[in-house]
């Protein structure tokens, strides 16, 4: 095992210079603050010392012989998977008790918990090494409120839906069961009774006939007009028949969204043009991998907001930044439950933040 002491200005330069010679295979046994230069004790500066070690060869998989009964492939599979997991548990961690100091690691693990991707953990726990040494290593940091003012930093501000943003024509798309009807509906009763909108409702969502129904009952206790679609022509004629109209509500059907043409469907049978605001919708019960997927397949319509729903049944919030972080994306609305217009309201960074921190019980 090659062990090597290195010097550097905090642990992310210490962390490049390890793996240029060690290696990303190299692992850190221990790390402190050290004072160097100087004159007679005066004039010192403060630097990171950090002993790495890396093992020059690997140890090699021993090739078991080739078995092609059925009960030996099975036990090779089962093998295999245990390797994994163990290879998995083993990088977890080394993660949490090499790369980043030890009053640390909570903020780790509540930002891992909390549903953040592994790029946005990377790049806050960067951010907070980096602050943790220049602090002089305080060995009880203010974890909540770093996590908090590391957010807010990383987190852009522009991406947040404003009164000059709106449009006349606001659809909203996404996946089934995301609860795109009730959302609108939540929407449109903002419009009519806060804002003082005339309002009108337009739906496409033929392929569930109670969801025609449900936008139908929304729109008499509204005492507002309705107009089904059911192609392009359809749409194109409810639009003429609400111009008058301040705001037009959009409903559309809500099918797999891994069906391509169901995408298709869409943009053959809606406008997409540029009086058209687009709000994707995302249920934050799902997983963040998958709302990757059903990004990506909505693209080709272009929807300009992510509009998140389900906050209140989950505890797993990270989604939000992660797509803030990640995607081309504004952020809307967040529905905090099913009451109608109540549960919803607008997407703001600095109140998601600290929602998020305070249900995390970082320390």
């Amino acid at each position: 095992m090659k062990v090597k002491k290195y010097q550097a200005d905090d642990m992310p330069e210490a962390m490049i210079k390890i793996k240029q010679e060690l290696g990303k295979d190299a692992v850190i046994l221990h790390s402190k603050t050290i004072e160097t230069g100087g004159f007679l004790g005066f004039f010192t500066k403060k630097k990171l010392e950090v002993i790495a070690a890396a093992d020059p060869e690997p140890v090699k998989p021993v090739k078991k012989p080739l078995n092609t009964a059925p009960s030996a492939v099975k036990e090779e599979t089962g093998d295999l998977k245990m390797e994994v997991a163990a290879l998995r548990n083993s990088v977890t961690g080394m993660n949490l008790k090499t790369q980043y100091p030890q009053p640390l690691q909570p903020l780790y693990e509540v930002m891992c918990g909390a549903g953040l991707s592994w790029e946005l953990t990377d790049t806050c726990m960067n951010s907070a090494v980096k602050r943790w040494y220049k602090e002089d290593s305080p060995r009880q940091p203010d974890l909540r409120l770093w996590m908090q003012q590391i957010l807010e930093a990383e987190i852009p501000d522009e991406p947040f839906l404003s009164v000059a943003d709106r449009k006349k024509y606001i659809n909203l798309v996404g996946p089934t069961g995301v609860g795109k009807t009730t959302t609108l509906a939540k929407m449109a009763s903002h419009a009519l009774l806060h804002e003082k909108k005339t309002i009108g409702f337009i739906t496409t969502d033929t392929y569930r006939i109670a969801a025609v129904e449900q936008l139908k009952t929304y729109a008499r206790i509204l005492n507002v007009t309705v107009e089904v679609a059911y192609s392009l022509e359809d749409f194109k004629k409810a639009c003429e028949k609400l111009a008058d109209k301040d705001v037009v509500f959009i409903d559309t059907a809500g099918r797999n969204y891994q069906d391509s043409e169901y995408i298709k469907q869409l943009k053959s049978t809606l406008d997409f043009s540029s009086q058209f605001e687009t709000h994707l919708v995302l249920s934050l019960t799902s997983k963040y991998e998958d709302m990757k997927e059903i990004i990506d397949q909505f693209k080709a319509i272009g929807p300009e907001y992510a509009l998140f729903t389900k906050w209140d049944e989950t505890k797993s919030h990270g989604a939000v930044l992660n797509v803030l972080s990640s995607h081309n994306m504004k952020v809307s609305y967040i529905t905090t439950g099913q009451d109608v217009p109540d549960d919803i309201k607008k997407a703001d960074k600095t109140g998601i933040i600290e929602e998020m921190v305070n249900k995390c019980h970082v320390q």
